[in-house]
């Protein structure tokens, strides 16, 4: 690839070496492996516990593992950091069961934080509520006695405001996306989110993106992708967490910026940002829960076919700059006429630079939720990488689910076809769109490995492979993301129950299951049972996090 192939907060590798020994090694390199070495932020060997004798004299550490379990470290390919933190930090509504108790929250929390600008808050879901209503402006205004808020639902497409943050924006009745009454959308919903971010104070944004990063170092995640763009966030806001990142032991930090490129002097602004590519929040639509994803066909619950931001035309030209340009492109599309007019575009691209070129860039789509067979056979004909969320189908899956809500059944049971993905070669990398859904690696494997539609589910392996190898795949980087010699150092220790190699398919359960297969197992995902506690966590050699009292 021409693109570059270190991640912009790449750390300084811890110098010395480290034996661990005494416990369980996911490894394809020696599917029984009990110990690893590790020297100058690379794994050096993997091996049994009996060879490990021959290296302890030499290591600078000896780490006796007491049966943990050792994986590589997670990678989240999507997330949006400041948001996360400052849901972390601040005013989360995701649990507010109601709209009185969201409310509730709102009012406390305004109490609370006397001298903030803006008052910044996430993660209400009408749908959930008995009446399906969110707040109205009014009842915003009396819970923060007049003050400026912003409220992002839970999928960040849509918002609801207080009167005096409307205020602050001039113009916004005649933008698109207000409507008197009704939820923030499209236009209307990007500016004022706009201004409620440009009032969070440089010291508000990196307490934010340090929470963020501290609680991803403590689920295991050793590398974050995060996906800014000019209708998300800010430069400074990007390039403040890189900053931080660089400085900071944690997570290492690729960045995106979603904004078209149509030639170098793009391109060299892109770089300049510290991104790894103009990929991410590109929009070529919304989202479903906000009837913004654009659809073939009307949604079940309006009359409507939701919002197309980008053409095919639009497309074309991006992915042909950013090839040209060594640059990696990509969009967020979930509706399927959004997922058909990107596969359209990128083929037209294709056809101009070389379907070759196209297919080394490794060009992204984030979530892709609304795939149909040609779309998914596109995906790997023309070299895309589905960053995808299986959390999205745990929320929102099912017969009762959002997703049948707005889409009908039978368009419902569509939605985030992994395993058809799988079979067509396509590359699959998985995140949380955090804070969307949380940061849960775990709980995003399990996801995925027990689909709400049956024809979906992948097994847990190949689930485990796109939360760890997916992710470093999709930056370019085919040498990371499992503990084999050479490879990055980034790893995991956590304590686990028996380990099992799992499958949607009983067959392949009970074949691979025999040790004679040599797959390493994984820790119980099943549903109810107890998910791994994180001990440490390890990002070129050097512990970013150690579970208190270990």
């Amino acid at each position: 690839m021409s693109q570059r192939t270190t991640a912009p907060s790449d750390p300084v590798p811890e110098e010395g070496t480290v034996l661990l020994r005494g416990g369980e090694v996911h490894s394809p390199a020696d599917p029984f492996a009990t110990a690893m070495v590790v020297s100058r932020g690379q794994i050096a060997w993997v091996g049994s516990e009996g060879a490990a004798d021959a290296f302890a004299a030499a290591a600078d550490e000896v780490v006796d593992l007491e049966g943990a379990l050792v994986t590589p470290a997670f990678t989240d390919s999507h997330v949006h950091t400041t948001s996360t933190g400052l849901a972390l930090t601040g005013l989360d509504l995701t649990g507010a069961a109601t709209r009185e108790e969201a409310l509730a929250r709102v009012a406390a929390h305004a109490r609370s934080r006397p001298d903030d600008r803006v008052l910044l808050g996430h993660g209400w879901d009408a749908a959930r509520w008995p009446d399906g209503r969110p707040p109205s402006r009014a009842e915003l205004d009396a819970a923060t006695a007049g003050r400026p808020l912003y409220l992002s639902r839970v999928d960040v497409h849509s918002a609801v405001v207080s009167t005096a943050l409307l205020d602050l924006v001039p113009g916004i009745t005649d933008r698109d996306g207000y409507a008197v009454g009704a939820p923030l959308t499209r236009d209307a919903h990007h500016a004022v989110r706009a201004a409620a971010l440009a009032a969070v104070t440089p010291a508000q944004r990196t307490e934010a993106q340090r929470a963020a990063l501290r609680h991803a170092a403590s689920l295991g995640i050793g590398s974050v992708h995060e996906c800014g763009g000019p209708e998300i966030s800010s430069e400074e806001d990007l390039a403040g967490l890189l900053r931080l990142a660089g400085q900071e032991p944690g997570p290492r930090v690729v960045g995106y910026w979603g904004e078209r490129v149509t030639g170098p002097r793009d391109a060299e602004r892109i770089r300049e940002l510290g991104a790894l590519g103009a990929a991410g929040d590109l929009f070529v639509d919304g989202s479903l829960g906000s009837h913004t994803a654009c659809l073939h066909e009307p949604y079940a619950d309006a009359a409507h076919r939701g919002t197309a931001y980008l053409d095919a035309a639009d497309i074309t030209a991006h992915v042909v700059a950013c090839t040209e340009a060594g640059l990696q492109a990509g969009f967020h599309a979930i509706g399927d006429a959004a997922l058909a007019t990107v596969v359209g575009g990128v083929r037209a691209a294709a056809d101009r630079v070389g379907l070759a070129r196209v297919r080394a860039a490794r060009h992204r789509v984030e979530h892709a939720e609304m795939l149909t067979p040609d779309t998914v056979a596109a995906f790997a004909d023309l070299g895309l990488t589905a960053s995808v969320q299986p959390a999205f189908d745990a929320r929102w899956g099912g017969a009762e689910g959002m997703y049948v809500e707005r889409l009908g059944a039978e368009r419902a049971r569509s939605l985030n076809p992994f395993a058809a993905l799988l079979r067509a070669g396509a590359a699959l990398a998985f995140g949380s769109d955090s804070p969307v859904t949380p940061l849960d690696p775990w709980g995003t494997v399990r996801a995925a490995a027990h689909h709400r539609t049956p024809d979906h589910r992948i097994s847990v392996r190949a689930a485990f492979a796109a939360h760890t190898r997916g992710g470093w795949r999709a930056i370019g980087r085919d040498d990371a993301g499992a503990l084999v010699p050479g490879a990055p150092a980034d790893y995991a220790l956590w304590r686990a129950g028996p380990l099992l190699v799992q499958a949607p398919d009983d067959r392949v359960a009970r074949w691979s299951t025999d040790p004679r297969s040599g797959t390493p197992g994984l820790p119980d995902l099943s549903p109810g049972a107890e998910p791994p506690q994180c001990l440490r966590t390890v990002v070129a050699g050097r512990t970013v996090y150690v579970r208190p009292g270990e």
